[in-house]
Order: structure tokens, then C-alpha cells, then sequence
């Protein structure tokens, strides 16, 4: 079943020196054809994910994990 959603939902995984996120994207990038401007409407969904999980309770909740 995983190989079946990794076909379906291509992933990502995005590591900097403090956080590893892994991401499965649902959009279908493939209509836009000029590379840069693919980058850059990933890069715009992206943000727009950031500021929309800023907003949730998860957002909290996560933050309380490091609650002594």
C-alpha cells in the first residue's frame, strides 16, 4: 500500500541543521511547464502550508511537546 500512495503522492524531504520534514505532495505540478515558475508556485504552497499549520491548535500542542 505505501508504494501505491508514493505513486500517487510524490515526496519530499526537506533537512536543514534543525529540522527534517517530510512531505507528500498532492498537487499536480506537471501543468506548469516553465521550471522556475514551478519552483516558485511550490515554494508559494509551501509557505501558504506554514502559515495555515501556524494557525491550528496542532501548532500549539506540537510547541507544548518541548514543555518541561
Amino acid at each position: 500500500m505505501d508504494d501505491f500512495l508514493e505513486e500517487v503522492y510524490p515526496e519530499i524531504t526537506l533537512e536543514t541543521d534543525d529540522i527534517i520534514m517530510e512531505i507528500s505532495i498532492k498537487k499536480d505540478y506537471s501543468q506548469i511547464k516553465d521550471e522556475d515558475m514551478r519552483k516558485k508556485e511550490f515554494i508559494k504552497d509551501l509557505n501558504d502550508f506554514i502559515k495555515e499549520f501556524e494557525e491550528t491548535p496542532e501548532s500549539l500542542d506540537f510547541m507544548r511537546y518541548f514543555d518541561d
